[in-house]
């Protein structure tokens, strides 16, 4: 049996988009006569069939969202995610969660397969290795052939999307100058993320705060790994080799760890070093001891905020709809691994 073409092969092989074909098929006004009797004429050679994931992508509504996170493990993603869900539900759409497990070709592939008329539009956290190879064509792609996409936390300012992020920059510049404030001269920079957009601003607020108050850097107490295990790895020399009296880390694991490794060299916390890190957890909060001073970064306002916008782009009548960036403000949420000023 001869197998079925599919909209986006016909699209391929005709060198045109995909909302082409589909409009064409459905003899649209919008295509020349002699643009549908061409794509008529190959999707009938190659035995094309029209069925509810293909045709007229753009009309038919599954009130559906696909959801794309880099990491379920992370408690910011499921925090996100909940929000999402909440705001999903009262608009009465679904939401399907993938997990891209920071590959670049499971998001890809995830991306192409739910793009194919199982979702409306998508929510997505750009995985690590997108991020490490600067390859965003497969989100362009989505987007031109119809299905938009509203990116958070981690995303890739080369596409034109609507956004929802954090203020990494001035939070990390703020949380640094909390510990100059506190007294802190010696402030170590801990990071596992540094191949992430979010992870190269957090660094970069940290460099600033230092600059601002006159403080040289110290390159022997800045840590910028690509990976917990290269962190890992190399933290005990920070502790042992130099003379910190104060941790900015730039994840939640990079904290724990800064908590852990300081109490096991023997530091009295806050009173000799005081650590100031990124979680949105219960990690942070209920089981460490001391508790951890966090950058909250509002997890369940940024799932609410990006399906919002969304939904918003898919229930709109409107054919050109400005692209929008949200930026979320963090708080420093202030407890037992801090001085009090």
């Amino acid at each position: 049996m001869k197998a079925k073409a599919t909209l986006k092969q016909i699209a391929k092989e005709l060198n045109v988009s995909v909302s082409t074909v589909s409009k064409a098929l459905n003899d649209s006004p919008e295509i020349s006569s002699s643009t549908k009797i061409r794509i008529k004429e190959y999707a009938k050679l190659k035995n094309y069939k029209p069925n509810v994931i293909g045709l007229n992508l753009k009309n038919r509504k599954t009130k559906t969202i696909g959801v794309i996170i880099p990491n379920i493990l992370n408690s910011f993603f499921a925090k996100v995610f909940s929000g999402i869900e909440k705001v999903a539900d009262e608009k009465g759409y679904n939401v399907i969660m993938c997990i891209s497990n920071e590959s670049l070709e499971k998001e890809t592939h995830t991306l192409e397969m739910l793009s194919n008329g199982t979702i409306d539009g998508f929510i997505v956290s750009v995985s690590e290795e997108a991020q490490k190879n600067h390859e965003y064509n497969h989100f362009s792609s989505i987007i031109n052939d119809g299905t938009p996409i509203v990116m958070f936390d981690r995303i890739a300012a080369e596409v034109d999307c609507d956004k929802v992020i954090v203020d990494d920059y001035d939070s990390a510049l703020n949380s640094t100058q909390h510990l100059i404030n506190l007294g802190c001269k010696n402030i170590a920079l801990l990071s596992s993320i540094d191949n992430l957009s979010v992870g190269k601003l957090r660094a970069e607020g940290y460099l600033k705060a230092l600059e601002n108050n006159t403080i040289p850097v110290n390159s022997n107490i800045i840590l910028r790994a690509d990976s917990e295990e290269d962190l890992n790895s190399k933290i005990e020399n920070i502790f042992e080799n130099n003379t910190i009296d104060g941790v900015f880390a730039l994840d939640e694991n990079d904290s724990v760890a800064a908590l852990k490794i300081g109490l096991k060299k023997g530091y009295k916390i806050p009173e000799e070093l005081s650590i100031i890190g990124f979680a949105d957890g219960i990690l942070a909060s209920r089981r460490l001891s001391p508790s951890l001073t966090t950058v909250s970064q509002h997890g369940v306002d940024i799932g609410e905020v990006a399906a919002k916008l969304l939904i918003d782009r898919l229930e709109s009548k409107e054919e050109h709809v400005p692209y929008e960036t949200v930026v979320i403000k963090t708080k420093l949420k202030e407890r037992e691994s801090t001085r009090k000023l």
